[in-house]
């Protein structure tokens, strides 16, 4: 005698079925299963990221301004492995490839401890205001932007000075500090302009992917930042450090860094991230996601994706 089946496992037929429906031929079990395996559609991602946007513009200055110094701190991880593995390798090919692995390190710290880092903000706050284009998101924005940034280079000077004036590192370390240093400001402002493009570009797309990742979350931030090590596209967070630390050991005047590094290296982690991500992928959801809305996209409307103290990114 056939055993019972479980009513879950019994296909639904349901009025008007036919054979070329195949997800009505699946048993109510079956289906559950499709929809966890199935991946997150871009509406989705976008949607889950201007969620987290909304949470961070209605955070308070003060929590911004903690958690964005935090995470100025640990991108000095970022020069600390990367120089310690320079020093640790023989010149060539094998340095080359193996010494942006060290990179990672200091966006691993900040993305998985939910830090604000100023780059990332290029995207996840900016969907809010692609969808409420007033006076008050944009000021919003602007404030996010003004409080993270300057925390986030105070992070970094902070870290520089204290990796150049006290005994921490040996001398080997200091140079290999130098040499990632000289490298980010020995290019004119429009190739630094230019591959700051690609690394806001390349850091955006990383906001965008993580929704998705799940338990990959830790691969896709060293594959992506990698990338950008790999690249030597200027990041205007990490690369602040390096020229902070050539700074206050006295091999480049502020200025220098000023002119040749920041302000290139601001402006195209800003296009990159805001009008290569944001707006483009902004743009191949927008129909769907108005389509979808039942009510105002306002900021009151939307439930905030996170809040609360100066330990959340």
């Amino acid at each position: 005698m056939a055993e019972p089946r479980d009513q879950d496992d019994v296909p639904s037929r349901e009025p008007g079925f036919t054979p070329v429906d195949k997800l009505a031929e699946l048993s109510p079990r079956q289906k559950k299963e499709v929809r966890e395996k199935s991946r997150p559609n871009a509406a989705l991602i976008h949607e889950t990221i201007r969620s987290e946007g909304i949470g961070e513009l209605e955070r308070e200055p003060w929590a911004l301004a903690l958690s964005a110094l935090a995470a100025g701190l640990s991108m000095g991880f970022s020069m600390v492995v990367e120089g310690k593995l320079e020093s640790l390798l023989p010149p060539g090919p094998a340095r080359a490839l193996i010494s942006p692995l060290g990179y990672a390190v200091g966006f691993l710290i900040v993305v998985l401890g939910r830090q604000q880092l100023f780059t990332e903000n290029t995207l996840t706050p900016v969907l809010p205001l692609l969808h409420d284009r007033s006076m008050k998101t944009f000021g919003l924005l602007l404030r996010l932007w003004a409080v993270v940034l300057a925390a986030n280079i105070m992070g970094a000077c902070l870290f520089a000075w204290a990796a150049a004036w006290t005994p921490v590192f040996d001398s080997a370390m200091a140079r290999a500090f130098s040499d990632l240093g000289r490298e980010a400001i020995k290019a004119a402002f429009v190739p630094t302009f230019l591959r700051a493009i690609l690394a806001g570009w390349l850091i955006a797309l990383m906001v965008w992917l993580l929704p998705a990742a799940d338990s990959a979350r830790s691969f896709v931030i060293i594959a992506i930042t990698y990338v950008v090590g790999l690249g030597a596209f200027p990041h205007v967070i990490a690369g602040s450090v390096e020229c902070a630390f050539l700074a206050f050991s006295g091999q480049a005047s502020w200025g220098e860094i000023f002119t040749r590094f920041f302000m290139p290296t601001l402006l195209g982690n800003m296009l990159g991230g805001v009008a290569l991500v944001a707006v483009l992928n902004y743009g191949q959801v927008a129909p769907e996601v108005e389509e979808g809305a039942n009510e105002p996209n306002g900021l009151s409307n939307v439930p905030s994706g996170r809040q609360g103290g100066p330990d959340e990114h």
